[in-house]
């Protein structure tokens, strides 16, 4: 009598299963993307999807987790590394141009591209999105209330609605990379944006 051995399941990279699973909600957005997509473009079958990442909520949760620690990440690194606040959101600017038009990935960012068309059944996706984004708004802000503090703005500031505009530039910049603007052209928005950075008095 012989017994037919049970195979192991397939083995895969799961970093490289999760950048692909990034690049197509990048793409084509969470309503947008399907399981059979997912599975297509990541080479697993179904249950081993769900078996390594859960459901497909929970996977682009982790994708997005993942993209501000990978692709988004120029954004902290270009305030957190700069010398002053001022260098720190002229540096960010300018490096959302470069990585907003990278042609190794989908234009824009992917926590502003990835929430339009949602329906009733994933407004908790949109609404992650959301917080995600206004986080972004409070980080701003209280690194603007610093440089206030500090003295290299002037003391009547209004740092919040500077930090919401700089966040509008932010996304403004992804929706014209994903419209084709080159990085020059959003080089040059940057540019244009710092203009209205407040200089303290002399």
């Amino acid at each position: 009598m012989t017994t037919t051995k049970r195979g192991r399941p397939r083995s895969f990279d799961r970093d490289a299963a999760l950048v692909q699973a990034t690049l197509l909600f990048w793409q084509h957005g969470y309503e947008g993307t399907s399981v059979s997509d997912l599975t297509a473009a990541m080479g697993i079958s179904p249950p081993s999807l769900y078996a390594a990442f859960g459901d497909k909520r929970t996977l682009f949760v982790e994708v997005v987790d993942r993209y501000g620690d990978t692709f988004g990440a120029f954004m902290n690194k270009a305030l957190d590394d700069a010398s002053d606040t001022r260098t720190g959101f002229a540096g960010m600017l300018d490096a959302a141009a470069v990585s907003y038009t990278d042609p190794d990935h989908p234009a824009g960012c992917l926590v502003i591209t990835a929430a339009t068309n949602y329906s009733p059944q994933t407004a908790d996706i949109k609404e992650d999105l959301r917080e995600r984004r206004v986080a972004n708004v409070r980080s701003f802000e209280g690194r603007l209330n610093a440089a206030r503090a500090g003295g290299s703005l002037p003391e009547g500031t209004d740092t919040r609605a500077l930090a919401v505009y700089f966040a509008a530039v932010v996304q403004g910049m992804s929706q014209q990379a994903r419209d084709g603007a080159s990085t020059a052209e959003l080089q040059r928005v940057a540019e244009f944006a710092m203009a209205v950075w407040p200089e303290p008095a002399s």
